[in-house]
């Protein structure tokens, strides 16, 4: 029994541990094996390589399939909890890496779904120890939780005026000009008012290309909406969190954007304010003279 549970334990910590020294060797050999996988499944799309290798790399697909069946029964195993593992984010992914070479059994381009695993190399940040930089994604989060209500707004009112241009364009060309119902002529207001212009469908009458000619001018007018909300929302967020600041000394928090100082006690809110006050000259005057700086 104590070999079983010796066994499990230094499972747990080679898979799910990767600040120790087993545990990163173990995570750089998956992301490699990851990689690898990827790299067979892109290859064998081209119909070329699929026509004259298909079965030896369907082999070693099912190769990568069974490694990754087995790290998925072994995480099972001498997981503390497998049943919250199995339903967590990254138990799902691993999960759904093996998944499709199984339904490639009965639908051969399911194989291609295997391109799933490329989510599994999100692990890379925990082994790089770069898990601190994707807390800046919380600004993001919170910049697009902020301005929620006004893109909505801005999608409800370019979803009218895609159906209004839409509308008169079925009505100004017709059918036999490409305009064949409204809904090809929201596609058009679409296509045109995003400034993408596959021209598949154009006006032919003067009216049309009038109207066509607003439809552009309004898209490259309202295109940058919808960055300047969220960049706005985004400053609000990182402003936010400066405003947020608490005092090393006294704990006292929402201090003014640009303060370098407490406004309760007087020490420095930032240590590196502190010591450039003390390096440079002209930070104090009065330290200069030896006279005490009554500025204040």
């Amino acid at each position: 029994m104590d070999s079983h549970t010796d066994l499990r334990e230094q499972l747990r910590i080679i898979v799910f541990q990767s600040d120790t020294k087993p545990g990163r060797r173990f995570d750089k050999i998956l992301l490699v094996i990851i990689l690898c996988s990827l790299l067979v499944a892109i290859i064998d799309s081209i119909e070329r390589v699929h026509r004259d290798y298909g079965d030896i790399l369907a082999w070693v697909e099912w190769g990568f399939t069974a490694i990754f069946a087995l790290e998925y029964l072994v995480r099972l195993y001498c997981s503390p909890q497998p049943l919250k593992y199995a339903f967590s984010f990254y138990g799902l992914i691993d999960l759904l890496a093996i998944v499709p070479g199984i339904l490639a059994i009965y639908y051969s381009d399911a194989q291609y779904l295997l391109i799933v695993r490329v989510v599994r190399m999100l692990r890379i940040f925990r082994v790089l120890k770069l898990s601190p930089y994707l807390k800046q994604a919380n600004y993001l989060l919170a910049a697009l939780r902020g301005s929620k209500q006004k893109i909505i707004v801005f999608l409800v009112t370019v979803s009218t005026l895609v159906t209004v241009f839409g509308t008169l364009m079925y009505v100004i060309e017709g059918p036999q000009h490409g305009f064949t119902s409204i809904p090809k002529g929201i596609y058009w207001a679409i296509v045109t008012l995003t400034t993408v212009g596959f021209g598949d469908i154009v006006p032919k009458t003067p009216v049309g290309q009038i109207l066509s000619s607003l439809v552009m001018i309004t898209g490259y007018s309202i295109i940058a909406v919808p960055t300047g909300i969220f960049t706005a929302e985004l400053a609000n967020a990182m402003r936010g969190d400066a405003l947020q600041h608490d005092c090393p000394v006294c704990a006292k928090s929402n201090h003014e954007q640009s303060a370098a100082f407490c406004s309760r006690c007087g020490n420095a809110l930032f240590p590196k304010v502190d010591s450039i006050a003390a390096t440079t000259p002209s930070a104090n005057p009065g330290a200069a003279s030896g006279k005490p700086d009554i500025s204040t």
